[in-house]
């Protein structure tokens, strides 16, 4: 039986970086499970966008497509913006069976690809206990999506960080959650020597660039999370994991 298409679901930018980081983990996830076939379409700014993909793989064929969105929290996005897309393609393309898997968000493989990308600015192990380490997020005001960033940031204090605080890029941010510049402020006040922030992103972009302005205070700026091998591997136990979701009531009932 053939497996069902991964749609991966950006929300697209103005900035060219932007696509070409999705594009790139993308290929990774191809190169990780070769054989799967693997599509990308943008909510906005960039094509191809899901409804044109959606309505070329019908035309080509395919009868069952799993759509992932690449977002790191359940906000706004996976709850309102995408269910509507995919809902108005469900009924213009009754044939196309399409399901909507899980955020990426939270999971031990983003903050392993967050290790990986400190490791790279330079952090090394013995490093911890002297940095104050700045979580910094997209924004949103969410509830559900400010407790996951809230949680992320009380665990990453259990492996080593001698103070870490989250932080939000957006205006919007809620009330509690500093800029990311306030954060680094924060930090030297409370005397921390060396102060890294970690971007909670995925893909180049005007709040990662904001993001990267606040840490000009900073002694360490690590790089988005990109096309991170631990990415790659997230995305595909996302496919896996509403894969299983869909067969289980076929199971049940068999």
């Amino acid at each position: 039986m053939t497996a069902p298409v991964l749609l991966v679901i950006a929300h697209g930018s103005r900035d060219p970086r932007h696509a070409a980081t999705v594009h790139a983990l993308t290929a990774r996830v191809r190169s990780l499970r070769p054989g799967l076939r693997v599509e990308t379409g943008f909510l906005d700014f960039n094509a191809p966008s899901v409804p044109r993909v959606l309505e070329r793989l019908a035309a080509q064929g395919a009868r069952e497509v799993i759509a992932l969105p690449l977002l790191l929290t359940r906000a706004f996005h996976a709850k309102s913006d995408i269910p509507a897309v995919l809902r108005e393609a469900r009924t213009g393309l009754p044939r196309l069976r399409v399901r909507q898997a899980e955020v990426l968000g939270p999971s031990p493989l983003l903050n392993s690809a967050l290790e990986r990308r400190l490791r790279e600015a330079g952090i090394r192990p013995g490093d911890r206990s002297s940095t104050g380490l700045v979580l910094a997020a997209a924004g949103s005001t969410d509830p559900e999506a400010i407790a996951v960033i809230a949680e992320i940031a009380r665990e990453l204090r259990h492996t080593g960080w001698c103070s870490v605080r989250p932080a939000f890029a957006s205006a919007a941010s809620p009330a509690g959650f500093p800029r990311t510049e306030d954060a680094v402020r924060a930090l030297r006040a409370e005397g921390v020597r060396r102060v890294a922030v970690a971007p909670y992103v995925i893909a180049p972009g005007r709040l990662p660039d904001r993001i990267a302005e606040g840490a000009s205070g900073a002694d360490v700026l690590a790089d988005v999370l990109g096309p991170a091998p631990e990415l790659a591997r997230l995305l595909l136990a996302r496919y896996d994991g509403a894969r299983c979701a869909a067969a289980r009531p076929a199971a049940l009932t068999a």
